[in-house]
């Protein structure tokens, strides 16, 4: 199945550019009864089309049932499902808040590197109906505007591109201007006219 979706999510580009109607889904975190539930309020695949924004794995008791279900939906229905990067799809995150141990015990610890080289392929961003920009994190200092994300060139690592790790980490803030340090280590967050001047420019 790892194999199946390399090339896959290589062929589509860094930043999807989608149509609507459309459903988001934000963080899953290993909840398949969740997962399970979104397809339940939302139509059957293929009759709708789903962009889900990245945390599939860590947290929850069943990162590999939500993840191997996704992959293969995506098979499946390539067109109909689209499934971005979040922070907790790198192995620095994965191997502490829980995916690691549940690749060891329930199949075998090879599998965690197969699973993040998979990871290392997935689509950053969406762009719905030319108006909504879809990200798992926020804005950058390094993004000017879109074509910036299209030139994201994959298989990449989070910490490979400053971009990139923006993309996945930055927080918005409303009680602050401009760019600002953030409680969850080494990333930023932005306030308000960071948002405002990044819509004029796009």
């Amino acid at each position: 199945l790892c194999k199946s979706m390399m090339p896959i999510f290589l062929s589509e580009p860094s930043l999807l550019e989608l149509e609507p109607p459309i459903h988001i889904c934000g963080d899953i975190h290993g909840q398949l009864n969740d997962l399970l539930y979104v397809f339940e309020k939302g139509e059957k695949l293929p009759n709708a089309t789903y962009l889900f924004l990245g945390d599939y794995v860590d947290r929850g008791k069943n990162s590999i049932e939500v993840i191997c279900l996704l992959f293969a939906l995506k098979l499946l229905y390539p067109k109909n499902i689209y499934l971005l990067r979040g922070n907790h799809e790198s192995p620095e995150m994965n191997e502490v808040f829980g995916f690691a141990d549940e690749c060891e015990q329930k199949l075998n610890f090879s599998f965690w590197y197969y699973f993040n080289n998979v990871f290392d392929t997935l689509p950053i961003g969406a762009v719905i109906g030319n108006k909504f920009f879809c990200v798992h994190g926020g804005l950058s200092p390094y993004l000017d505007n879109l074509d910036d994300v299209k030139q994201i060139e994959r298989p990449i690592g989070v910490h490979e591109d400053w971009l990139l790790s923006d993309l996945l980490w930055t927080d918005p803030k409303s009680d602050i201007e401009g760019w600002g340090p953030s409680s969850r280590g080494d990333t930023k967050t932005w306030g308000l006219n960071i948002a405002e001047y990044f819509l004029k420019q796009n």
